[in-house]
């Protein structure tokens, strides 16, 4: 199984955006919330400089989105 370690907050941003998600807003640098037509749901990814997303916080995230973890590290790449 692929693994969710050390992935980058803005990599990850990118990966939802090309999987149709919109940023909606963006608390200062702390966190960007990410929405997309269609899912009620909103992704909050948070941005520190330095360091990963951690593992449970993005397959909360993936799973919110309607991707699985590989098809989300198909869009990460």
């Amino acid at each position: 199984m692929s693994s969710l370690h050390n992935l980058k907050p803005d990599r990850v941003i990118k990966a939802f955006e090309r999987a149709g998600w919109k940023i909606r807003k963006q608390t200062g640098t702390s966190h960007v919330k990410l929405t997309k037509e269609g899912n009620p749901y909103i992704l909050s990814i948070p941005v520190h400089k330095g360091k990963p997303i951690k593992q449970g916080l993005l397959r909360d995230q993936i799973k919110k989105a309607g991707l699985t973890v590989e098809e989300f590290l198909r869009l990460y790449r």
